[in-house]
């Protein structure tokens, strides 16, 4: 073998090594780092609880929507409830402040 070529398979994985030994923990501790690695977890799991959340709330939905679709009485609460409206033969009476 020749010797640059024997000086190449020896230098070469050692100045790898040399190089990983400074760069990863420079890397590990930078703002990127671990801490960007700790925020962005937090984050995740913020996120995962938001999610859960508003499936819930679109789970409630899609069931009144259901309610509204086969029970005549609960379209009546959601139309005096939410809209404001009343039979004809229905007198209304509005007191102000």
């Amino acid at each position: 073998m020749s010797a640059r070529r024997l000086l190449l398979e020896r230098a070469l994985p050692l100045s790898i090594l040399g190089l990983s030994l400074v760069s990863v923990p420079l890397l590990m501790f930078s703002p990127q780092g671990l801490a960007r690695l700790e925020g962005l977890t937090e984050e995740r799991a913020r996120t995962e609880q938001e999610i859960s959340r508003m499936s819930k709330e679109i789970e409630a939905l899609r069931a009144e929507v259901q309610r509204i679709k086969d029970d005549p009485t609960a379209v009546e609460r959601v139309a005096r409830d939410e809209l404001g409206l009343v039979r004809r033969t229905e007198l209304v009476f509005q007191f102000r402040d």
